[in-house]
């Protein structure tokens, strides 16, 4: 499926109806974003999460890697993997004890194994 988004509100509010399609539960899910730099990932990521229930700010993980967020449904933490070198970080980021909350990972391909039993792909174009 194609979707033509003009512009961040567009891609705002794409999220926000992503949002209102997912399960009530969403623990063990995983929703790879990936794209160009710029592409609009972040932009879908902050306004999924806020669609989920997120009240407060949503800042990018590009140097945290992982941002927790509560939310309505559970648990969704954001992830950047942009400034991961090796997937092998992923073990020191507490990758896999984080399957109790949805993970939303940007830059999926800096570490292939996120990719394994992933959910849904969106892929970012200009």
């Amino acid at each position: 499926m194609r979707v033509k988004l003009a512009d961040a509100a567009a891609t705002e509010e794409f999220a926000r109806h992503f949002a209102a399609c997912l399960p009530e539960r969403t623990a063990g899910w995983i929703v790879l974003l990936t794209g160009e730099l710029g592409s609009g990932k972040s932009t879908f990521a902050r306004a999924l999460i806020r669609g989920l229930g997120h009240p407060g700010v949503v800042p990018s993980p590009t140097y945290t890697l992982i941002e927790p967020y509560d939310v309505a449904g559970g648990r969704v933490y954001h992830l950047d993997l942009y400034r991961v070198a090796s997937e092998d970080e992923l073990y020191f980021l507490g990758y896999d004890e984080l399957d109790d909350g949805l993970r939303l990972i940007e830059w999926p391909e800096r570490a292939p194994r996120t990719g394994t039993g992933a959910d849904v792909r969106l892929t970012f174009h200009y």
